[in-house]
């Protein structure tokens, strides 16, 4: 049994799954591995995540010490970035296995068409 935030996980694959979980979260990981990206960059590089979805998830990627959140004011106009820390660089194998996965599916699945 493991607990976060006052909250029990009857296992381990419990536990990764609360911070990577949901549609969106790995997406947004995996945007992210190459380096640094402002919100915009985001938005665009995952064109059907809403404006609000997209700041709900990066708010708790944030509060989950997954993501960094950098503030720049030096001179207008205010400028955020976004990159892994290095508690979230140690997703990296399970991201990299995910994406792999789904690059595999659609010869493994006739349900699958890439288009």
């Amino acid at each position: 049994m493991y607990t976060i935030d006052n909250k029990s996980y009857p296992c381990c694959t419990s536990v990764t799954m609360r911070f990577i979980g949901g549609k969106w979260k790995a997406v947004i990981l995996h945007h992210l591995i190459d380096g640094a990206k402002r919100y915009n960059e985001l938005r665009k590089d995952i064109p059907t995540i809403t404006e609000r979805t997209l700041s709900l998830q990066l708010k708790q990627l944030e509060e989950d010490n997954i993501i960094d959140r950098k503030v720049y004011t030096e001179k207008p106009p205010l400028m955020v970035e976004y990159t892994l820390t290095d508690f979230g660089k140690t997703l990296l194998p399970v991201l990299e296995a995910i994406t792999q996965w789904g690059i595999e599916a659609p010869v493994n699945s006739k349900k699958i068409i890439k288009n």
